[in-house]
């Protein structure tokens, strides 16, 4: 049993590090309201097993404070555990489908199977308030392996239910958007399709190199 709640623990930390970049050890405890020497035991490990490494910055006076952040061999694994080995295989396929009839014709079929998801999601979200649409988006977004959330924007004048930053801190079809990054767009498309009384803009991308995907979702006057 403390084994299973060791990896779980562990598993706790690399999620949190994937959605908010890096953190101390403090931090870590707090979020996950485990002890910090408990926390410090798991990072040790963790850069054991070189899932992760930190960081040394002064913050002020005293001693310098150690930044955790996730290594490539820690994205990776968390890569593979939202269905990674698909991914290839789904690359493999397109590749081959691209020697035979050609890279847009790919991109065609991959544009008008966007078309059909953003139906699917239709049919899911119905036609409550954009809060409860968004939350329900979320929750699909989850079942198929990425790990989305939702926050409302808040400003002077602003009712939050008028305007949502959306993220996804992984992306289950990273492989896909590296080989064929033309599904990104269809992506964006694919959440306008699913909110058209929207606008729909991304305000971080994974393929640029920032450690999440994220949209700016606002409700139309």
């Amino acid at each position: 049993m403390e084994t299973t709640h060791q990896s779980s623990t562990k598993q706790d930390i690399l999620k949190y590090l994937l959605k908010e970049f890096r953190a101390t050890a403090i931090r870590l405890a707090t979020a996950l309201k485990v002890s910090p020497q408990a926390i410090r035991r798991h990072l040790k490990d963790l850069e054991g097993e070189e899932l992760i490494i930190y960081s040394s910055e002064q913050i002020g006076m005293g001693r310098p404070q150690h930044f955790y952040q996730l290594s490539d061999k820690g994205k990776e694994r968390l890569r593979r555990e939202v269905g990674d080995s698909y991914g290839k295989f789904t690359v493999s396929l397109l590749d081959t489908l691209a020697e035979t009839v050609g890279r847009d014709q790919v991109c065609s079929i991959l544009q008008k199977q966007w078309q059909r998801k953003a139906e699917e999601y239709r049919q899911h979200l119905g036609n409550g308030s954009l809060q409860e649409r968004v939350a329900t988006l979320v929750e699909l977004r989850k079942a198929e392996g990425f790990m989305a959330e939702y926050h409302p924007v808040e400003g002077e004048a602003l009712e939050t239910e008028d305007k949502f930053i959306f993220l996804e801190h992984n992306c289950a079809i990273s492989n896909v958007a590296e080989s064929f990054p033309s599904v990104c767009g269809h992506e964006l498309e694919m959440f306008a399709a699913v909110l058209p009384d929207c606008k729909v803009e991304r305000t971080h991308w994974i393929i640029d190199g920032e450690h999440r995907c994220g949209y700016l979702l606002e409700a139309r006057k």
